[in-house]
C-alpha cells in the first residue's frame, strides 16, 4: 500500500477538473414552537440562514479545502442565484467555468432546519438536457482546462447536464489525453460512463443500476462486476453507509470498515468521497490507499451539519489519531485552509477565538494566556508573526526560533487548534478574513490599541484583555541569558 503521508506532503496544488450539476445549497435555521392557526402545519420561527456550493460545487469545495486547485465546469441560469454560485467559487479558491443557460434556472435547494433536523426541503430546478450554445460553451471550457489537469471528476446529480452526450464526450477527451476519469453516478444507465477509470455509486445507486436489491457483500461485488464488464469500467468504489466501502475491480475486491462516529448529516458525503479519492489518485496513491483515505474523510464530514467539507489538517489529524500516518509535529495552516476550517467550525455552532504574537521562546506566560483564551471559545486560532515580521518588530537578531519551529510548538499545546503565519506587522488582514467571535490580547494593551478590535466588534464579536503573568516574557528570558540575540 502506498504511504498515505504523500497525500499531505506533496507541497503542490494539483489542478482537478470537476464537471457536473452545479447548485446552491441554502439552509434556513429556526425553531418550531407552535402549530399554525391557518392550517395544521408547524410554524418555523426564523433564526439564521446560510448558503454554500452544492452538487458538483461541493466536490470542488472539498478539493479546495484539501489543498487542490479545482476548475469547476457546469451550467447556471441567467439569474442572481447563478451569480451567487460564481461568487462563492471565487471566495473558496475555485476557478469557475460556469456557462449560463437562459432556458433553466440555477438549481437551488433550500433546507428548513429546526432542532438540528430538516423539516422541509424546497427544490427550485428544471431538469432539461444541455444543448446548443450551452453544450458548446461547456465543451470549450473543458478543452481549455484539460491539458493542465491531473484528474477529471464527473459529478452527476441527474439534473440534465449529462443526458445529451456530455459524459461520453468528456470521457473520450480525457482518455485521449491520458487523464484519469472518476464518476459519481446517478440513474439506472451507467452506459454513459463507459470507459471511466472508476465509478463511485453508493449501495442504493448500484441497486438502481442493477434493478434489484443488493443484500450482502457477494451481491454487491457481483453487481459491480456486471457494470465493469458491461461498460468497460476500470473499477467501482461502492460506499455502503455503516458497512464501509468496497473497491471492486475485474479481478479483486477490497473492503474497509466504516469509521464509527456520531452521524449528524449525510448531505454531500458522496461529494467528499469522490473529491478525496480523486485527489489521492492525482497525488500518486494506490486505489486501495485512496479508498481508505476517502473513507476517513467521509467519517469526518458526516459528523458535521449541513453541506460540509473536510479540511486537510483535520483529515491529517484523524489519520494520526488512528496511527495510519506517523505522529509528528503539526505545521501551520495557510490562510485559505484556516478560513475553510473556521467556516466548518462555525457551521457546527462553535465559537471561534483568535489571538496573535511572536511566541519566540515559548514560556509559561504564553501557555497561560493561551489556556485562558481557549476557555473563552471552542476553537482557538493563533496568528503567528513570520520571521521577517519578528525581525522588523524586535530587531535583526530576532527571532531566536524560526517560524516553523514556533508554529509546531504552539500546535503541541492542547489549547491551540490552528496556527496561521502572517508576514505583515499586524494581523489585521488575518482577522478580517477569519472574523473571530472572540479577539484576545494581553492587558498591557488598551481596547483602542488592539488591532482588529473594530472589525470584530462590528461583526458582533467581543474583545477580551487578559492579565499577563508578571515577569514572564521572551525579552526577560533573553536578558538573563548569554544569547547573542539579547
Amino acid at each position: 500500500m502506498t504511504d498515505p503521508t504523500r497525500f499531505f506532503d506533496t507541497g503542490q496544488r494539483e489542478t482537478i477538473l470537476v464537471v457536473g450539476d452545479v447548485m446552491l445549497d441554502c439552509y434556513e435555521y429556526g425553531a418550531i414552537e407552535r402549530i399554525s392557526p391557518e392550517a395544521p402545519v408547524p410554524v418555523l420561527r426564523h433564526g439564521e440562514r446560510s448558503a454554500m456550493l452544492g452538487g458538483a460545487g461541493n466536490v470542488a469545495a472539498n478539493l479546495a479545502s484539501l489543498g487542490a486547485q479545482p476548475v469547476l465546469v457546469g451550467r447556471i441560469g441567467a439569474d442572481d442565484t447563478g451569480e451567487t454560485v460564481r461568487a462563492l467559487c471565487e471566495r473558496d479558491g475555485i476557478t469557475p467555468k460556469l456557462i449560463p443557460d437562459p432556458d433553466v434556472p440555477t438549481i437551488r435547494k433550500t433546507r428548513f432546519v429546526s432542532g438540528g433536523q430538516q423539516v422541509l426541503r424546497l427544490d427550485e430546478e428544471a431538469i432539461e438536457p444541455c444543448t446548443g450554445d450551452c453544450m458548446a460553451g461547456i465543451l470549450a471550457a473543458i478543452d481549455e482546462a484539460l491539458p493542465r489537469v491531473a484528474t477529471v471528476i464527473l459529478s452527476d446529480y441527474a439534473k440534465g447536464l449529462f443526458t445529451g452526450g456530455l459524459a461520453e464526450a468528456v470521457i473520450a477527451r480525457a482518455k485521449a489525453a491520458g487523464t484519469p476519469v472518476i464518476v459519481d453516478p446517478k440513474g439506472r444507465d451507467f452506459s454513459r460512463y463507459r470507459g471511466a477509470d472508476i465509478v463511485t455509486p453508493n449501495r442504493a445507486e448500484l441497486a438502481v443500476a442493477a434493478g434489484e436489491a443488493l443484500v450482502g457483500e457477494a451481491a454487491i461485488i457481483a453487481a459491480a462486476r456486471y457494470q465493469i464488464d458491461t461498460h468497460a469500467l476500470g473499477a467501482l468504489l461502492v460506499t455502503r453507509s455503516e458497512e464501509g466501502m468496497s473497491l471492486v475491480t475485474p479481478t479483486d475486491a477490497l473492503h474497509t470498515e466504516a469509521e464509527a462516529r456520531e452521524v449528524f448529516d449525510v448531505s454531500g458525503a458522496g461529494d467528499t468521497v469522490v473529491a478525496t479519492y480523486g485527489l489521492a489518485i492525482a497525488r500518486g496513491l494506490t486505489p486501495a490507499s485512496a479508498m481508505r483515505l476517502a473513507n476517513s474523510a467521509a467519517g469526518i464530514v458526516v459528523g458535521k451539519r449541513g453541506t460540509a467539507q473536510v479540511a486537510l489538517p483535520e483529515l491529517r489529524e484523524s489519520l494520526r489519531r488512528k496511527g495510519t500516518i506517523p505522529s509528528r509535529m503539526r505545521t501551520a495552516a495557510t490562510l485559505e485552509v484556516a478560513r475553510k476550517a473556521v467556516e466548518g467550525w462555525r457551521r457546527e455552532g462553535l465559537r471561534i477565538g483568535f489571538t496573535n504574537g511572536c511566541f519566540d521562546i515559548l514560556h509559561y506566560g504564553h501557555a497561560s494566556i493561551l489556556e485562558r483564551s481557549k476557555a473563552l471559545c471552542d476553537r482557538l486560532v493563533v496568528g503567528l508573526n513570520s520571521d521577517a515580521s519578528v525581525s522588523r518588530l524586535k530587531g535583526p537578531n530576532r527571532p531566536v526560533n524560526p517560524e516553523a519551529d514556533r508554529a509546531a510548538l504552539l500546535l503541541a499545546l492542547r489549547a491551540v487548534d490552528s496556527v496561521v503565519v502572517f508576514d505583515d506587522d499586524t494581523p489585521l488582514a488575518l482577522i478580517e478574513a477569519l472574523l473571530p467571535d472572540v479577539l484576545v490580547k494581553g492587558a498591557d494593551y488598551t481596547l483602542d490599541d488592539v488591532v482588529g478590535a473594530d472589525t470584530v466588534q462590528a461583526n458582533g464579536g467581543v474583545v477580551k484583555l487578559l492579565d499577563l503573568e508578571p515577569g514572564r516574557s521572551t525579552s526577560a528570558i533573553l536578558a538573563r541569558s548569554d544569547s547573542p540575540a539579547k
